[in-house]
């Protein structure tokens, strides 16, 4: 779906089943990594339903941001990108959603280093839904095609979540390393 500004210039195009399908990527993802966790049956839960919203906030984000999804996104468009955690966080808490999952959402871009958004968190003040989602996140994106890229193989898409591993709490790498190689 290509939305279009009110002088008919194009604005970020959102493919909602590519959007859905990330949405069940993670979600699938992410109660596998809580089992291996050993979270409880309800986090686990809770993970997956986390995971299917995590990225809902990009749906307020297409009258932000000018341009052609084609491009790299200029450097003021991405304050607006990094908006959409804070974005479906406020969508979301009306809805009767648990704070796990309400929590899960916000802080899914937070690093484990402290040097994600939307607050900085570092390590273990990073809910725990939300760094289950952060390594989900970007192994389901780096696994997907992109309008700027093919997707990469499962090996090459660890290798590169290794690279960055700072990102991510090591338990969890690991736990989702044994669940993707199930």
């Amino acid at each position: 779906m290509a939305v279009r500004d009110r002088q008919g210039m194009r604005i970020l195009e959102f493919d909602l089943s590519t959007e859905l399908n990330h949405g069940i990527c993670v979600s699938n993802l992410a109660y596998d990594v809580g089992q291996e966790l050993k979270l409880s049956q309800e986090e686990c839960y809770q993970l997956a339903i986390a995971g299917m919203l995590h990225d809902i906030g990009k749906l307020r984000l297409t009258g932000y941001i000018n341009g052609d999804e084609q491009d790299p996104l200029l450097i003021e468009e991405l304050k607006y990108v990094r908006m959409h955690s804070t974005l479906g966080y406020e969508e979301l808490k009306e809805q009767g959603y648990s704070q796990f999952v309400l929590d899960s959402v916000l802080y899914h871009h937070e690093n484990y280093d402290g040097s994600g958004y939307p607050t900085n968190l570092a390590g273990e003040e990073i809910p725990i839904g939300a760094r289950v989602l952060r390594v989900c996140d970007v192994f389901c994106a780096l696994t997907s095609d992109r309008p700027y890229r093919k997707a990469f193989e499962t090996e090459t898409a660890i290798e590169l979540m290794i690279e960055e591993v700072k990102n991510f709490d090591m338990k969890v790498f690991i736990a989702f390393q044994r669940a993707v190689h199930k």
